[in-house]
Formats: structure tokens, C-alpha cells, sequence
């Protein structure tokens, strides 16, 4: 039974990146022809194709709270890959991504084309990394960042990099906190994190073959970033991730660890 769900899983989560494949050959021809779609348009697209992925996911969602009206620099805890389809299934997001993702088969393409931002791990380009995630707010576009920097079990969370905010307080852009859970027979999921030595396929064989797990997406209350230092706004924004995930104020910050950032 196990692999045979596994199975059945894995052809409709095949069939979904066919249709991104579609969509993808779609925007390429266009940009032949001289028909550049606007990103906006782009972003609507992607948005429709993380609906679809999700669909595809052995999860039951729960969302929790208002999605935001305005543009806003989202901030999130990070437990797996499953993170990105799920956060951008809720409105046209950017992100910002590890440099590697870039060159990932298709994925890569298409997130460039959505307006991801690339970061490359102790690339020493603070400045210009701040520069961009302020102009992407600038111009009115939601972006979405994990803080942490690498993923986690779940259980715990990590010190965010409040470097990471900075370009918010240049626009005087507002923060919206969102903490992501996974759950499984109502406590934390051992299967869905995706950390360490972990590969994509063995982690997709694993989650295929159980039966469909819970996540709950806390939307929580915006923070305003107006005349703030950087570490204090990271610092409430975390705070505000860790009570929703653990019911507590203070912060455990989880020890350091080889994982993986999608």
C-alpha cells in the first residue's frame, strides 16, 4: 500500500511539472517573439503553478490569519522545500533563494522569471544584496525571505540574520512574520523537514509513502519597520514565529548544523 500511494503520488506530481514545463516553453516562446510578459503577469502564473504543486502534496492546509493588503517584506521560519510551493500557492510572491537554485532544471528557470533574488552563501555582497531586496519593495512587490538561512526539524528555531531586513527599513516597509508547521498525528512531522545530507528524491519517496500530513501557515500581525534597527526588527519577528510555533516568548535558538535552504 505504501507504494502503491507512493506511486499514485509521484505520476500526479509529474503530470503538475508538466504543466510548469508547459507554462515555462510558453513564456520562452513569447520572449522570442518580442513579448516579454510584464512580471507582474509572471508572478500571477507562478502563483497558479504553486497552487497546482501543492494540490499534488500529501498535505492537509491550514492557513491562519489575513494575508496582508499592501506589499510587505515577508519573513518565515524554513522546514523543507515544500516551504516555497506552500507560501507562494497564498499570493504573487518573490523570493529570495540560495544562489544553487538558480541552475536547478526548470525550477531555477522559472523562479528567475518570477523575480527570485539570488543570494550566494558568504558572498561578502551585504550591500548589494540590501540594495536589491529594497528596490524589489520599492517597486510595490511582496518578497519573501528565510532568515534563518538554512532549514530545520522543525522543532526548533534558528538566530535570524537581521541583514536580511535592512533593505525594509530603507523603503520604510512593514514586516510580515509568517511561521509555517508541520504536523503529523498532532505533533511535529519527522518526515516532511528536508536537512542535511538529505536528496530530493529519497525525501519525496519518504513523503509519498505516509499518509497525508497537516501544516498550518500562521499569518501573523505585521511589524513596522519605520526607525528600527535591523537586529531589533529580526529579533520581534522571530519572537513572534517562535510563540506561534511553540506557545512560548522566549527564544531557543536551535544549535548549528549542517542543513539545507531551499
Amino acid at each position: 500500500m505504501p507504494k502503491l500511494r507512493a506511486l499514485t503520488r509521484l505520476t500526479r506530481l509529474l503530470l503538475v511539472l508538466l504543466l510548469g514545463m508547459l507554462m515555462a516553453s510558453l513564456i520562452a516562446l513569447g520572449e522570442r517573439l518580442g513579448l516579454k510578459a510584464p512580471i507582474e503577469r509572471r508572478q500571477r502564473w507562478t502563483c497558479l503553478f504553486m497552487k497546482r504543486l501543492v494540490a499534488a502534496l500529501p498535505f492537509e492546509v491550514r492557513v491562519i490569519g489575513e494575508l496582508p493588503q499592501r506589499p510587505m517584506l515577508w519573513v518565515s521560519n524554513h522546514v523543507s522545500w515544500t516551504d516555497i510551493p506552500l507560501l507562494g500557492m497564498l499570493l504573487p510572491l518573490s523570493f529570495l533563494s540560495k544562489a544553487e537554485v538558480r541552475h536547478w532544471p526548470m525550477a531555477g528557470w522559472l523562479a528567475e522569471k518570477a523575480g527570485t533574488l539570488f543570494i550566494r552563501r558568504g558572498g561578502g555582497d551585504s550591500q548589494r544584496l540590501r540594495e536589491q531586496i529594497a528596490g524589489q519593495l520599492g517597486l510595490g512587490r511582496p518578497l519573501l525571505i528565510f532568515p534563518e538561512g538554512t532549514t530545520t526539524s522543525g522543532r526548533t528555531l534558528r538566530t535570524f540574520h537581521g541583514r536580511l531586513l535592512a533593505g525594509a527599513i530603507d523603503r520604510g516597509v512593514a514586516v510580515q512574520p509568517v511561521a509555517i508547521q508541520y504536523l503529523r498525528n498532532g505533533q511535529t512531522d519527522p518526515i516532511a523537514p528536508f536537512i542535511g545530507d538529505d536528496d530530493l528524491v529519497s525525501h519525496l519517496m519518504r513523503l509519498f509513502a505516509q499518509p497525508r500530513g497537516e501544516v498550518c501557515i500562521h499569518l501573523l500581525r505585521p511589524i513596522g519597520s519605520v526607525g528600527k534597527e535591523r537586529a531589533v526588527l529580526a529579533l520581534q519577528a522571530q519572537q513572534a514565529i517562535h510563540l506561534a510555533l511553540f506557545g512560548v516568548e522566549e527564544v531557543e535558538l536551535a544549535p548549528r548544523r549542517q542543513a539545507r535552504a531551499a
